[in-house]
């Protein structure tokens, strides 16, 4: 997988009725520790770990982690993370007052169990910068799938890390998906504003990496989206 050196991805697995599904956290090195980006699952830290220690590191190297928005593939295992890192956690506006508790995951009674919740130590209220080993990681605003999402861009690697503004499949870049995804017309809007970066290639929470990720494939999603509107 062609990622940054400083990049390491931490696949997960969840067993569905459906089959296997795989999600995409990964962990990104700096000069103070590791940046976790998004948790997975509750009970996927375990799977968590074993990624992490076979990428040489431990969960106590984790310093910060990075939540790309609030939903409970994301967030669930950010409890035990936090409980046993003391890590700091980053996260929007939006989505840290779902992630702490203030309101409810969208599309949820709020007397209905959900993931613990966590303080969030810093609220972006839009851009910002994490320095890391793979260079100046940019927060860049992808509202749509949810309207707090962010994604990190890394100018000097021409990387992405998506979160959910955009999907793969078989290593091909594909758009957000419409069955999760809360504004569509924001979310095309997020991918047009990704196609006026330098990408070439991207880890999607959902589906992996994609090689074939540059500013031209972001720009044909959004208009073949568009079109079939």
């Amino acid at each position: 997988m062609n990622v940054p050196d400083a990049v390491h991805p931490l696949p997960v697995e969840l067993d569905t009725d459906g089959g296997t599904r795989r999600f995409w956290p990964c962990a990104v090195e700096t000069d103070r520790g590791l940046v976790l980006v998004d948790a997975g699952f509750a009970h996927t830290t375990d799977q968590l770990e074993a990624g992490l220690a076979e990428a040489g590191f431990d969960l106590s190297d984790v310093r910060l982690v990075f939540l790309t928005h609030q939903d409970g593939d994301h967030v669930g295992g950010l409890a035990r993370v936090v409980s046993e890192t003391d890590a700091v956690v980053v996260a929007s506006e939006h989505a840290a007052r779902v992630v702490d508790g203030s309101e409810p995951p969208r599309g949820s009674d709020p007397d209905d169990d959900r993931y613990e919740p966590v303080a969030v130590d810093v609220a972006l209220a839009g851009e910002a910068t994490l320095d890391t080993r793979a260079g100046p990681a940019r927060v860049v605003p992808t509202p749509g799938h949810t309207p707090g999402h962010v994604s990190l861009y890394f100018p000097e690697e021409s990387f992405l890390l998506a979160g959910d503004a955009v999907t793969a499949a078989d290593g091909e870049l594909n758009g957000p998906d419409p069955t999760f995804t809360e504004e569509m017309d924001e979310a095309l809007a997020s991918v047009r504003t990704l196609s006026q970066l330098d990408i070439s290639r991207t880890l999607c929470y959902h589906g992996g990496f994609a090689a074939a990720a540059g500013s031209d494939r972001m720009a044909a999603i959004a208009v073949d989206a568009d079109g079939g509107r």
